[in-house]
């Protein structure tokens, strides 16, 4: 992060709320929800009583969204830094280490990517497995039984598996991409903290019903809030949307019922 010039009478600079979200490329709300909650207060107002953040904020500001990025809850980076013992050295060094792992991840999937570029330049067809390479070590197959079993007999799993058995690897791709834009959408919503029966929240859920009915099956209300419910009550969909954003799983669910209750 640049160092914060000095005027000329040897005074720190100070910045306001709109131009620190611009540095650091969030919402101005999310400044406001950090300073509310206690995680960012900003070091001095100006005579309007304006939010004013000088170099030891941005300071802070930027290891909040180091540990943000990481995937820490809002609480636990409370915690982290405002611990007495912990130097700014250490922190440094719990991040270099978490992101050294990171990479090491990223690199696995860009092998993984340039594996599947691959494929495709030679017109050759992936298998379920490799499709979904990209993503780790997700296996597409291994709940396909529990999957079959639970909703084998049902019209939207024959309808699901009518559509998908045509799917080429950019289709999973440009459908992968899509979904994750929900999420964001989503995950930035509860960021801010929208209330997740907001006007806002609930449209990002109507995207996502009508995601699926688009991709999958006809995604009635009904089967969208039974949908919801499954995030949070099986830990491997929790997992996944947690891994988006702590707190997704549960604030999603609660946007999708609360538009279900909208269109009743």
């Amino acid at each position: 992060m640049k160092r914060v010039p000095m005027t000329d009478e040897g005074a720190e600079v100070s910045y306001s709320v709109g131009q620190v979200a611009g540095f650091a490329g969030i919402t101005v709300r999310t400044l406001h929800h950090y300073d509310e909650i206690g995680l960012l207060a900003p070091g001095e107002r100006s005579h309007a009583g304006h939010r004013r953040y000088g170099d030891h904020d941005l300071d802070r500001l930027q290891q909040i969204l180091f540990y943000r990025e990481l995937g820490f809850p809002l609480d636990e980076v409370a915690v982290l830094l405002d611990d007495p013992d912990a130097h700014p050295q250490e922190h440094l060094r719990r991040q270099h280490d978490l992101l050294t792992a990171r990479i090491g991840k990223l690199q696995d999937m860009a092998a993984a990517v340039e594996h599947a570029m691959e494929a495709r330049r030679m017109n050759v067809r992936l298998t379920p497995e490799e499709k979904f390479e990209v993503f780790g070590d997700f296996d597409p197959d291994r709940y396909a039984a529990e999957v079959e079993e639970r909703w084998g007999g049902t019209d939207a799993y024959k309808e699901s598996q009518r559509r998908t058995v045509a799917y080429t690897k950019d289709d999973w791709k440009r459908l992968g991409a899509e979904f994750d834009a929900i999420h964001r959408k989503m995950a930035d919503l509860l960021e801010q903290g929208v209330p997740a029966d907001s006007e806002a929240a609930m449209d990002v859920a109507e995207e996502h019903r009508r995601f699926i009915g688009g991709a999958y099956y006809d995604c009635t209300y009904e089967i969208h809030t039974g949908l919801g419910e499954m995030y949070v009550a099986d830990e491997r969909f929790t997992a996944t949307y947690e891994a988006i954003r702590p707190g997704l799983a549960v604030y999603l669910r609660d946007a999708m019922l609360a538009n279900a209750v909208r269109h009743l």
